[in-house]
């Protein structure tokens, strides 16, 4: 085991000894975001996830104009309140994920191995205390705390959904306007990530060559099955790869996705482009264009505005169950560790109910004809 001195984050490594600092307060302070920064890298947490990190400390010492060896209990019930009254209110898991970054903040820079409260003895006379417990912060009491708005597609929805998609590409060309080719590449790609079940950022990073044939189902041709490589990480790990299979029922995404690939994609003139999603521009698709070519298209099938791309994964899932898919399949179809989390996105259809009530109803002998 490495000396706690070589520990990554230790406050000797981002805090000089023996400098005078015209402000030691702010220097303190930012030594402990740039420690704290060095520990999580040290995980291999994300950039971008440590920085949404580092900002909210940020917002938390300008709310309370103190730092964080002053801060005291009601400062943080404080924060987490404002928050919940502003002009966009946080909901209950996004103050969650708040509550637990600023607990691991002030377990860092209350842990005596990394240096910080002996730091702050030293220079300010007070060191920083855990101020999050279980009396102040939100019990986990549910398995899904989400916006109860987003659900799964129902078929009409998102049969609505692609016809809304195919009739832009016909306006465009009956106006004589430009951008039928990508009005057909956003018709293919959400029909895609319907019929994988697949993430945002999954659709995103897909190259061409992870279109892939199935051995065993070589009707499909080289879209048998996807191989995602930038599935859900968790806990600083490199992103998970999974294989989705093209499941019969979902059959008709072989010709979507040949069109795009013989026929429209040369078009945009990304031969040399990995990517599978590209634009006018020949290069990868944004998330952020992903999410629009949703949303444009969900106005004009006129479905509800609190309906979001996810929701289309939502539907894969809840449709692969109304298939009579096993747990099992449908959680490696979609990346789920635990048929738990699989579960969370299901929402199966009074119809299917009803179907397997009928089922039951039918294994069950003749009571009435009984003597």
């Amino acid at each position: 085991m490495a000396d706690t001195a070589d520990r990554p984050g230790v406050a000797h490594l981002v805090l000089a000894p023996g400098v005078a600092h015209l402000n030691p307060e702010t220097a303190v302070f930012g030594a402990m975001l740039d420690g704290w920064a060095m520990q999580q890298g040290a995980r291999f947490l994300q950039p971008a996830t440590i920085e949404q990190r580092r900002a909210l400390l940020r917002r938390l010492a300008e709310f309370t104009n103190d730092y964080p060896w002053n801060w005291q209990c009601a400062d943080l019930e404080e924060f987490i309140a404002s928050c919940r009254r502003g002009t966009k209110p946080i909901v209950v898991s996004t103050a969650r994920i708040y509550e637990i970054t600023l607990r691991q903040f002030l377990t860092y820079v209350t842990d005596p191995r990394y240096g910080w409260p002996q730091q702050c003895r030293e220079r300010f006379g007070v060191a920083p205390r855990q101020l999050l417990h279980e009396e102040n912060s939100i019990v986990h009491v549910t398995e899904h705390e989400g916006d109860p708005r987003r659900r799964p597609l129902t078929y009409d929805e998102i049969q609505a959904l692609f016809d809304a998609a195919d009739a832009r590409v016909e306006q465009i060309r009956a106006h004589h306007r430009k951008g039928a080719a990508a009005a057909m590449r956003d018709a293919a790609l959400l029909k895609t990530v319907y019929a994988f079940g697949i993430r945002r950022r999954e659709a995103w990073g897909l190259d061409l060559a992870d279109l892939r044939h199935n051995p065993k189902a070589p009707q499909f041709g080289r879209f048998g099955a996807l191989f995602v490589r930038w599935g859900k990480s968790s806990r600083g790990s490199p992103p998970k790869r999974r294989t989705v299979l093209t499941v019969p029922e979902m059959d008709w995404i072989v010709p979507v996705l040949e069109q795009w690939c013989t026929e429209v994609r040369p078009r945009f003139g990304a031969t040399s482009h990995p990517a599978v999603w590209v634009t006018e521009r020949a290069d990868r698709m944004s998330l952020r264009r992903i999410n629009e070519a949703f949303t444009a298209v969900r106005d004009a099938a006129g479905l509800e505005p609190s309906l979001d791309l996810h929701c289309l994964r939502h539907s894969y899932i809840t449709h692969l169950v109304e298939f009579d898919y096993p747990e099992k399949f449908v959680s490696a179809q979609v990346g789920h560790s635990f048929a738990a989390s699989t579960a969370i996105y299901t929402g199966v259809s009074d119809e299917y109910r009803n179907r397997l009530l009928q089922r039951s109803l039918a294994k069950l002998p003749d009571l009435w004809g009984q003597t």
